[in-house]
């Protein structure tokens, strides 16, 4: 089985000292490829530079975390690098971008406007330069679904990063050409509603991803109480990726290898720059299913 990580930050402070490492271990656990998504201008750099280290892939965009410290300059320059780097290969998508209706701060003026000013803005140099979009979904699906349609009455093609909204809004978002990505969050008994979709949502509208360092699955996480009394939380990495959709492919009642295939050609899907990049076995599967679709 080989795995494609669809959202990870290999370049986060926390790989800082052993990222090829993490990397290699992935690999050695069957995730082929990692995408590299930026969150501001400051680590545009560091993703592309990382992409190419390990032969994966990676996204250019602001976060809507960081867009209270960003300015126009930084769409400026965004739109300067997507164009600069327009024939890298492995530039495969506007990410990550979107909205983010959890924190309070995010929700009121003048960040909220400003937030998604920074998104359309964002969306709209996905349509110039022909590149999917890797979305922030929180709390804050509806409002994405509208710039989007706003945008661009066609589909689009992208991922919904770590999505958790309803049922209704996630067929909106495949209707609007997207791909649904699931992590470390569905490996939690409490979480009914995610396991729920990830269990029912269409197969061919799921991927896989870790947000490393990010959103570590259940056997990695400590609560507040018990790093508080010293027990450290467990570091989330890319190789995490297999035993995280195992038990997405248990929810399913799939064999892990049916779920891996799967993801494969969903993830080409949403980002159809992966398809010369992969290892040849995969590329040959994913051209093959396209010819018998």
């Amino acid at each position: 089985m080989q795995w494609i990580d669809s959202h990870c930050h290999l370049d986060a402070f926390e790989f800082s000292q052993d990222a090829l490492v993490v990397r290699a271990q992935a690999r050695a656990q069957g995730v082929a490829h990692c995408v590299i998504p930026a969150v501001e201008v400051g680590n545009f750099e560091a993703v592309r530079r990382l992409a190419h280290q390990t032969g994966d892939s990676y996204c250019l965009g602001i976060h809507p975390l960081y867009v209270p410290q960003s300015s126009e300059a930084d769409l400026a320059e965004l739109e300067a690098q997507l164009a600069q780097h327009r024939n890298d290969p492995r530039l495969v998508a506007v990410g990550e971008i979107g909205l983010d209706f959890f924190v309070p701060a995010l929700t009121q003026s003048p960040l909220r406007e400003k937030q998604e000013h920074f998104y359309r803005a964002q969306l709209q140099l996905a349509k110039q330069f022909d590149l999917p979009v890797v979305l922030h979904v929180r709390r804050s699906s509806d409002r994405l679904l509208k710039h989007l349609r706003d945008i661009q009455k066609t589909p689009w093609n992208g991922i919904a990063h770590a999505f958790n909204g309803s049922a209704v809004q996630a067929a909106e978002f495949i209707k609007r050409g997207f791909k649904l990505g699931f992590g470390g969050a569905v490996t939690f008994d409490r979480a009914l509603h995610l396991r729920q979709l990830a269990a029912t949502l269409p197969l061919e509208s799921l991927v896989m991803e870790t947000d490393a360092p990010d959103i570590p699955p259940h056997w990695l996480y400590t609560t507040a109480e018990q790093r508080a009394a010293g027990v450290a939380q467990g570091r989330n990495t890319p190789a995490e990726l297999p035993r995280i959709a195992a038990e997405v492919a248990a929810l399913r009642g799939l064999e892990p290898a049916v779920l891996a295939r799967a993801c494969w050609h969903n993830s080409v899907q949403a980002l159809p720059g992966l398809v010369d990049l992969l290892p040849l076995d995969g590329r040959a599967k994913i051209k093959s299913s396209y010819n018998k679709g």
